[in-house]
């Protein structure tokens, strides 16, 4: 039984880096900063988002990633 892993078949559950995106590349939305905060997308959230993008900028999605 081989135990090595092959580099050239995907792991299951596991994003490749090649896929991986941080930091602020492109426009952030009300979406991002809910789904970097870990909460539901749902009406409430989304305005508590749109209120920290409108005071914050870009800045709120980089501190909520860690």
């Amino acid at each position: 039984m081989n135990t090595q892993s092959d580099p050239n078949r995907p792991s299951e559950g596991i994003t490749p880096d090649a896929l991986l995106h941080v930091g602020t590349e492109g426009p952030v939305t009300a979406e991002d900063i809910v789904l970097a905060s870990g909460r539901d997308l749902n009406p409430k959230n989304l305005a508590w988002a749109e209120q920290k993008l409108a005071t914050e900028g870009k800045a709120a999605l980089d501190r909520l990633l860690p």
